[in-house]
């Protein structure tokens, strides 16, 4: 029994500690420099997307990478393009259904607010960049950043807080924009589905029918009274009467 303790403990100092090897655990999937993001899309069997950000000396600005690699007809291409921001998501789409494969980069900047910024593309025999709607008069009101996107239906969805003003000073009102994105005819189209949006025009369409009939009704009331007055004009005239001269 002895001897068969010793050579336990024996064994039991042989063995490494193993208290940090969480903590010395490497990193996984981080890219290496000069990458800062790395991301695989497939598309469909043997048809792959490598979308990728790199660039020395800056976290904020840099190069967008996108190596498309098509194994089952031996293709393969680079797309590249500047870059605002840090890339935080990438949606692959194909929202007008034409069997070509859509790309979206989202990348999140900073200036006085937080503010997103979409780089997309479609794919068919070479790559076509899509020009992004920008925030009209109306939908820019109240914009203070903290935009939030995804996919939704085969849709690109948008929603953003809305404030009561465009400055620091403004407050959220608790309300939200949002707004519907969609691909017709190799362009990219928005369509706003806010409450604010919605009751204005459901109100407005009431409100013009509802005029109308007034204006009729009060422009015919108005002719009938300036025939009566007329009549009435016409009735108090007293005639003259002949006068016969005797001879």
């Amino acid at each position: 029994m002895a001897g068969l303790s010793v050579m336990l403990y024996s064994c039991s100092q042989d063995q490494p500690k193993n208290n940090n090897a969480a903590a010395t655990a490497p990193k996984v999937n981080a890219p290496m420099q000069p990458f800062r993001f790395h991301k695989m899309i497939e598309v469909a069997p043997g048809q792959d997307f490598d979308i990728m950000s790199w660039g020395r000396g800056s976290n904020t600005v840099g190069s967008l990478l996108i190596l498309r690699s098509d194994s089952t007809h031996k293709f393969y291409s680079t797309t590249t393009g500047d870059l605002d921001g840090n890339i935080t998501d990438v949606f692959n789409s194909d929202m007008d259904t034409d069997g070509n494969p859509e790309l979206l980069v989202q990348a999140k900047a900073k200036d006085t607010i937080d503010y997103t910024t979409i780089y997309a593309y479609e794919f068919n025999d070479k790559a076509n960049k899509l020009d992004f709607p920008k925030l009209t008069s109306t939908q820019k009101k109240g914009y203070r950043g903290d935009d939030n996107f995804y996919m939704k239906d085969g849709k690109l969805i948008r929603e953003f807080p809305i404030f009561d003003g465009n400055t620091s000073a403004a407050k959220p009102t608790g309300a939200k924009r949002v707004l519907q994105y969609n691909l017709r005819s190799n362009s990219l189209t928005v369509k706003d589905l806010s409450a604010d949006t919605l009751k204005t025009k459901d109100t407005k369409p009431d409100v013009v029918a509802a005029a109308k009939p007034v204006e009729k009704k009060a422009e015919v009331k108005s002719s009938k009274s300036e025939k009566k007055s007329t009549k009435k004009k016409h009735k108090e005239t007293p005639k003259k009467k002949k006068k016969h001269h005797r001879r």
